[in-house]
């Protein structure tokens, strides 16, 4: 491809991303437009993936992910826990994105746009529905639909919510789907041509070549496939530590945090608390003196926060831990003044630290108030003695749902960022690899020996590729460019070099033939027209469908090469006999036939040096056996039928016809017409009958080339016979 052509595909790439940058721009307000317009209107609609199904189906999986995507991380702004639902608009741009590419979204397939509905109501309501439950930021609206649904008698409110969810967003989609549909009915079709986003770094294929070039077979496992486990194994690898390491630092910090705010809560008691009051409380109770009050600001302590589990302040002795205040909480109701708690447990290690009125540190027990993380503060007199411990409890499950939310949250934050890396990962493979390794592989694989024209063609599509991904495979690309053009003008220079050879290979052996089978014009001449006869015969056998099996291209190029040898032995027999003008003797007969096996003998020498020419064999067979008879009674070895090879059958009848047409120094030439009934008379005695159909069947041909090499007798001469004595030379 030449440099305009590449930059003129660089130009094009470049237009393309800006094309396909406006387009997302222009779909991203399209789905904050739409939300604020359900919104003001209090529509029980969101409107809001309108943007991202339409840049699924008009740019392809890419943008659609990339809008719906950045639209979740646009509205982190305002509502933090949006980027959690990040996976949900990339799975509705991806099934948009597939249902689109298969041709389904089209208002001439309602039945697929109902399915396509159903799906993303599914993912949107589904889904969207138990992400909330897991982060614990989901509660039943009694003016939702769902409180409707259970009016209806679905006493399970998580499954009305979830069914009431599904609903609404079936609604929701049916709506946005119409919406898509109107916008694409809006958009003239060059103008969808141009919004769709392939990221070609060669020359652009139709989508029929495409999915060629994708589905190529290999003989184990794709590149693309091994890039794609690789990197979802990495980056589940990857995921998975990250979101360990975060989680324990999550915890670690929460558990810290939860031991602050506790330390706080107890540092607050321990300054409210009169610890020269705290016998006097403890014997007397609510009746004594600023029991009630400091009470009430105990209660204000607790439920100054909904972490704060259980406060308490005991006095701690050999017997167990003695009430002074034990403040009532949902669903239980603390001690009285006095009553004593028994040690749990867990308090095991730490009954000696208490008794001696030292601090111990936070401490988590899981006993018969569940999982607790606990400070004890010393509350002291005015003397400094510890007369009793404030006491905080944080229960753990408040812990274990802020680590279940981070949890659920970084999970749903990794599957988002893993379908965009994986998005944009298959992207790269596809137009920077895949598609460019396996266009190449498609021009070469063809590159076996075929004809200049189809090699030069392979060659020229190759070069128009224009692959210029700036890397590796930019540079094998030129290497296999430039390898495959030096190749072909290698193989036209043999090419041209083995016609050369050949032309003067068969030049050759016209003048050898020439030298020796005639010493005069009209028997020099014998040798190319008996070639050329059974070029005539061969063809029309296999027109015929005659020994199809045998009569190939090659086959055939190698006997009428070899032809003119067929007679090369009479090089052994003297110009006395071979030019003797009257009936040969008994034994000038035998030395004439001696000829067929002299030039056997002769071409077996031949092929001793030259063991790979397919002629040559055939040169033997033609000198060996074109005096064979089909009934047997021919020479040198009498075989009979099919025994006698193939292409000395057929040069037996072009032999025969060729002698019987020319003037030669013991006879005058019979004329075309006696010729044939001749070899027709012949057929199943002395020629294979195929053969001398296919002759008789292409006459005409024959005609003329015996036409081509000087007056042809016509007509019939009554004196004229066949010398059937075997002494025929």
């Amino acid at each position: 491809m030449t440099n305009e052509n590449v930059l003129s595909i660089k130009a094009l790439r470049k237009r393309n991303l800006t094309v396909i940058a406006v387009e997302c721009v222009i779909c991203l307000a399209l789905n904050f437009l739409l939300f604020k317009f359900a919104d003001v209107l209090g529509l029980p609609l969101y409107l809001d993936n309108v943007g991202t199904l339409l840049a699924a189906i008009l740019g392809g999986y890419l943008p659609g992910i990339f809008v719906g995507f950045m639209t979740n991380i646009i509205n982190c702004a305002t509502d933090p826990t949006s980027i959690y639902y990040g996976f949900i608009t990339v799975l509705i741009a991806v099934t948009s994105s597939f249902f689109a590419h298969k041709g389904c979204i089209t208002i001439r397939k309602p039945h697929w746009l109902i399915v396509l509905i159903i799906i993303l109501a599914l993912i949107g309501g589904g889904i969207g529905t138990l992400l909330p439950w897991l982060l614990d930021d989901v509660y039943f609206d009694s003016e939702s639909f769902s409180a409707v649904l259970v009016n209806a008698g679905i006493t399970d409110t998580t499954l009305a919510q979830l069914l009431g969810n599904i609903i609404m967003d079936v609604l929701d989609k049916a709506v946005t789907v119409g919406l898509v549909i109107i916008i694409l009915a809006l958009i003239p079709p060059k103008v969808r041509s141009v919004l769709e986003f392939s990221g070609w770094m060669q020359k652009k294929m139709s989508d029929e070549d495409k999915n060629k070039l994708r589905h190529i077979g290999v003989r184990k496992i794709s590149v693309r496939t091994k890039i794609m486990l690789i990197l979802i194994v990495a980056l589940i690898i990857m995921g998975t530590v990250a979101t360990g390491i975060s989680f324990v630092l999550f915890s670690n910090a929460t558990i810290e945090q939860h031991f602050k705010l506790v330390e706080g809560v107890t540092n607050v008691i321990t300054d409210i608390v009169d610890g020269d009051s705290v016998d006097r409380w403890m014997t007397e109770g609510e009746s004594s003196e600023g029991y009630t009050e400091t009470e009430n600001l105990l209660y204000t302590i607790l439920n100054s926060d909904d972490d704060i589990e259980y406060i308490y302040i005991y006095k701690i002795l050999e017997d167990g831990c003695h009430v002074v205040f034990d403040l009532d909480v949902e669903g239980l109701a603390g001690g009285n003044p006095g009553d004593i708690v028994p040690f749990d447990e867990s308090f095991a290690p730490y009954i000696p630290t208490l008794l001696a009125g030292e601090e111990i540190e936070p401490i988590i027990t899981n006993d018969t108030f569940g999982n607790l993380l606990t400070v004890y503060k010393p509350i002291k007199d005015s003397s400094g003695n510890t007369v009793a411990y404030a006491a905080a409890d944080v229960s753990m499950r408040h812990v274990e749902k802020y680590e279940r939310n981070f949890s659920t949250g970084m999970i749903s934050l990794f599957l988002a960022f893993f379908m965009v890396v994986f998005a944009v990962v298959l992207w790269v493979v596809e137009y920077h690899i895949v598609l460019p390794v396996n266009s190449m592989a498609e021009c070469t694989d063809s590159f076996a020996f075929q004809s200049n024209e189809e090699l030069e063609t392979h060659v020229k599509r190759l070069n128009e590729l224009g692959i210029n991904t700036g890397d590796e495979i930019e540079n094998l690309y030129h290497a296999v460019s430039k390898m495959a053009s030096d190749s072909v003008d290698h193989l036209e220079d043999i090419q041209n070099k083995n016609e050369t050879i050949k032309k003067m290979q068969n030049a050759l052996i016209i003048v050898l033939a020439d030298l020796v089978e005639s010493r005069d014009k009209n028997t020099g001449d014998h040798v190319r027209k008996t070639a050329a006869y059974t070029k005539i015969i061969m063809e029309k056998m296999r027109e015929l469908g005659y020994y199809t099996d045998t009569l190939t291209d090659e086959f055939i190029e190698s006997v009428v090469d070899s032809a003119p040898l067929h007679d090369i032995g009479k090089i052994k027999v003297s110009d006395m006999i071979l030019n003797k003008p009257g009936r040969l003797t008994d034994d000038e007969f035998v030395k004439m036939q001696s000829h067929a096996a002299e030039g056997s003998n002769i071409l077996d020498q031949v092929i001793e040096l030259v063991p790979d020419s397919d002629y040559l064999y055939e040169a033997r067979n033609l000198a060996h056996y074109h005096h064979e008879k089909w009934n047997g009674r021919g020479y040198p070895d009498g075989i009979s039928g099919e025994n006698i090879p193939l292409s000395a059958r057929i040069m037996a009848v072009a032999d025969v016809f060729d002698a019987l047409v020319s003037k030669r120094s013991y006879k005058d030439p019979f004329s075309f017409e006696q010729a044939c009934d001749i070899i027709r008379e012949g057929a199943g005695t002395h020629f294979d009958p195929k053969v001398a159909e296919a002759f008789l069947a292409a006459q005409e041909e024959a005609k003329k080339v015996a036409e081509s090499f000087g007056k042809l007798k016509t007509g019939y001469t009554e004196d004229t016979h066949v010398d059937d004595s075997g002494k025929s030379r």
